[in-house]
C-alpha cells in the first residue's frame, strides 16, 4: 500500500465492528511482532520510544531522533503506523509533515505541554493546521486528538467531564478522526463519553480499565496500551539480568527464552513464518552437563 492507502485503511479501522487494538511498539522488532500476530496497524508509544534512545518521556527526546525511530518502525512493517508525538515538539505541522515523509500515516496530538494546558482555540488550531497540511501533502493523516484534563486532574473535578467533552468535540470539528481521553478508566465515565462525543473514542488499557470486551460493548472504537508493553519487555529483561548476575546461568529463564521469536529479516514483505525462528543459542550453551558458569567480579 502507498501512504494514502495506508492512511485510509487506518481510518477505516476506527469504524469496524470491533475496537482497533494498538499494542504500542517501541522499535522495529516489536512492531514486526505485532504485525506477525495479526494486528492490522502499529502505534508507537512516546515513553517506550524515548527510553530506547535513553530519554525520559515528556518531549525530552529530540524531535529528529523521534522521527528517525518512527521512520524505522514504519519501514519494518507493511501495516499502517501511527506515532505518538506528544504535543508536536513545538512544531505540530512540521512534525506531521516529517512523519508523512518517513512513512507514518497517523499521529497522537496532546493539548498540554509541560504544565501548560493549551486553550481550546490553540489546540483545535493545531489540529486544523495539521489536517490542512496533510491534505496538501496528499496523505489523509489520521489524527488522534488527546486531552490531558483527566490525566493531569486539571481544574474542578465536577466540571471535568463537560470540559473534556467540549475540548474533544472541538478537536473533532477541527479535523481530528479519533478522540483520546487519557486517564479515564471507569466504565461509567467511558460510556458517558461515548454518548457525548462526536467521534470515535480512544481509551488506554491499564490497571483498572474494563476488559476489552466491555470496552467494545460500551462503544469504544480504539484501545491502546501506551508504555505497558515496553515495560513488560523491560521487566523480562531485568529478570534475566538478575538471574545471570546472581546465579551465573539461565536455568530458570531458559524455558521462556526457547519460546521467544527472533527475526532473521525485519524488512517489509519478508515471509512472516520463515522470519520467525526459535532462540536456541542459550539451549546450546547449557545442554552440556557440567557446563561452566559465567563468573562475575565486583
Amino acid at each position: 500500500m502507498d501512504a494514502r492507502s495506508k492512511a485510509e485503511r487506518l481510518r477505516e479501522l476506527h469504524h469496524g465492528s470491533d475496537p482497533l487494538l494498538l499494542v504500542n511498539a517501541w522499535d522495529g522488532v516489536s512492531a514486526r511482532l505485532s504485525e506477525a500476530e495479526g494486528f492490522p496497524a502499529v502505534a508507537t508509544g512516546s515513553a517506550g520510544c524515548a527510553a530506547v534512545l535513553g530519554y525520559p518521556d515528556g518531549q525530552r527526546i529530540p524531535r529528529a531522533e523521534m522521527l528517525f525511530l518512527a521512520g524505522a518502525i514504519a519501514r519494518s512493517v507493511e501495516v499502517p503506523v501511527t506515532a505518538d508525538v506528544e504535543a508536536g515538539y513545538d512544531d505540530p505541522v512540521g512534525t506531521a509533515l516529517d512523519l508523512i515523509r518517513v512513512g507514518v500515516v497517523g499521529l497522537n496530538l496532546e493539548d498540554m505541554s509541560g504544565q501548560r494546558l493549551f486553550s481550546i482555540a490553540e489546540a483545535a488550531g493545531n489540529v486544523r493546521a495539521i489536517r490542512s497540511a496533510a491534505i496538501g501533502a496528499g496523505v489523509p493523516m489520521v489524527i488522534n486528538a488527546r486531552t490531558e484534563l483527566y490525566l493531569a486532574k486539571h481544574g474542578d473535578e465536577t466540571t471535568r467531564f463537560d470540559r473534556a467533552v467540549e475540548r474533544l468535540n472541538a478537536y473533532f470539528d477541527a479535523g481530528a478522526d479519533c478522540l483520546f481521553a487519557r486517564g479515564v478508566t471507569d466504565a461509567e465515565t467511558i460510556g458517558r463519553l461515548v454518548a457525548a462525543l462526536k467521534g470515535p473514542l480512544n481509551i488506554l488499557a491499564t490497571v483498572g480499565t474494563p476488559p476489552i470486551e466491555e470496552l467494545r460493548r460500551l462503544g469504544v472504537r480504539r484501545v491502546s496500551f501506551g508504555s505497558g508493553p515496553s515495560r513488560v519487555a523491560l521487566g523480562a529483561y531485568r529478570r534475566i539480568v538478575r538471574e545471570i548476575r546472581t546465579t551465573g546461568h539461565l536455568r530458570r529463564s531458559r524455558q521462556r527464552l526457547y519460546r521467544i521469536p527472533r527475526f532473521r529479516d525485519c524488512s517489509p514483505g519478508a515471509d512472516k513464518l520463515n522470519a520467525l525462528t526459535r532462540l536456541t543459542r542459550f539451549e546450546r550453551l547449557e545442554q552440556k552437563p557440567g557446563a561452566a558458569r559465567v563468573r562475575f567480579h565486583g
